[in-house]
């Protein structure tokens, strides 16, 4: 393992006068899975002219849902043009660099450090200001504190629009959604030496220290499922995060498909099965003179994600193994960002679990608020080290994750 940091140490931190080993394939196409770029609103701009071919751009609270959506109106992909030349496997590496072709894929859901913001109405009458944050919150914070909390927003709404964004925007996913128990509040009063600005870096603390504040597990659960039952319902993939929980969010991912776990069984029981459903589905043919067939009409009815990403995995590779067990329905993908899972104190367990997951479900992503060369440099050092370490050449690595991309945020690849 000691040869494994050391190549590490030097993709991550190279000599500034050497130049490296082997030019990057970006003509080959590079995906990143996860990134925040409306956070920083004055690097948009430079979205257009970046090398990588596309982002997932994630929103996560109330204020950003509507960014994402008009920004990803301008560099979105169509159906009729957008979609083939992204699903292009190359372009000529002596042609011109990837410039002014950069598309977005927008997500939109609310992350679980903005839950606490969220009441559900879905069994309930709504409850006051107070009664809500009171319920949600531990330890119980003083008046002040709750005073200082914005009016709550009801579930049901935000549900409803997402689900408008989502049809409005075909290959949109849903995300960042998730659970976290180390999150805590920030305090309610910045810091004097707070310099942020919204209009430069929103959705940050602003300065402002962290309170002693957390939201429970529990509800943190009810925004996430509710947001896993609606991709299930329009059959989008979930880019999922996960700190201080995984074995709680495998669980709550879980209970999304229980009662649709794919039987592990003989090879002759699944041939004995797929002809009797073969044959209920020409009798509902004949019946109904429905085309699609019976196994469309269940697939459109299926009631969890049907691509989940982990999105910067920091678990152990024994909870990851879960995720790929033969009765698990959903495709579950992995992806790592230099940003989170390559600190000094996580990057010899990251190799250990970029290792654990399956050559066709590993992923790329920057995570960074801001667009840009350096969202560029992330994710080029994060493909270095994912090709070392699945031992794959660079060239072939970087069309593997391409292909993987494709796959998780269109179902093809």
């Amino acid at each position: 393992m000691t040869d494994d940091i050391s190549w590490l140490e030097a993709i991550l931190n190279p000599s500034p006068e050497e130049n490296p080993a082997e030019a990057f394939p970006w003509h080959l196409g590079v995906f990143d899975a996860h990134c925040h770029p409306t956070d920083t609103p004055s690097s948009l701009d430079s979205i257009p002219h970046m090398k990588a071919r596309a982002l997932a751009i994630m929103a996560t609270r109330g204020e950003d849902q509507s960014v994402v959506a008009s920004f990803a109106e301008a560099h979105t992909l169509t159906p009729s043009s957008s979609i083939p030349q992204l699903l292009q496997k190359e372009t000529s590496p002596d042609g011109p660099q990837q410039q002014h072709d950069c598309k977005l894929i927008p997500s939109f859901g609310y992350h679980p450090w903005f839950s606490h913001l969220i009441y559900d109405d879905t069994h309930l009458p709504p409850p006051s200001k107070q009664d809500h944050y009171t319920s949600i919150l531990t330890p119980l914070p003083p008046l002040p504190f709750l005073s200082s909390l914005p009016d709550p927003l009801p579930l049901t709404h935000l549900l409803s629009q997402t689900r408008t964004r989502l049809y409005k925007h075909l290959y949109a996913l849903i995300g960042e959604i998730g659970l976290d128990r180390s999150f805590r509040l920030p305090d309610h009063v910045p810091t004097p030496s707070s310099s942020s600005s919204t209009d430069e870096l929103t959705g940050r603390r602003e300065g402002r220290s962290l309170s002693s504040y957390r939201v429970t597990i529990s509800h943190q659960r009810t925004i996430l499922t509710a947001q896993l039952a609606l991709a299930g319902e329009l059959q989008r993939a979930v880019s999922v995060h996960g700190v201080a929980a995984h074995g709680l969010l495998f669980e709550t991912l879980a209970e999304t498909w229980k009662g649709y776990e794919k039987n592990v069984v003989s090879r002759r029981a699944q041939r004995q099965r797929q002809k009797q459903r073969q044959e209920e589905a020409r009798a509902e043919n004949e019946v109904d003179g429905d085309g699609d067939g019976g196994d469309a009409d269940r697939k459109a009815t299926m009631p969890f994600p049907p691509r989940i990403c982990l999105h910067s995995y920091s678990g152990p590779p024994d909870t990851l193994r879960r995720y790929y067990h033969p009765s698990v329905p959903a495709t579950v993908f992995v992806s790592f960002s230099v940003l989170v899972n390559l600190k000094e104190a996580t990057g010899r367990k990251t190799v250990d679990v970029i290792r654990t997951v399956p050559d066709g479900c590993v992923l790329v992503e920057s995570d960074l608020h801001c667009a840009g060369e350096r969202m560029d440099g992330l994710l080029e050092r994060m493909v270095r080290v994912v090709c070392r370490a699945k031992g794959w050449g660079l060239e072939e690595g970087v069309r593997r994750l391409g292909d993987n991309w494709r796959r998780f945020v269109f179902g093809v690849g």
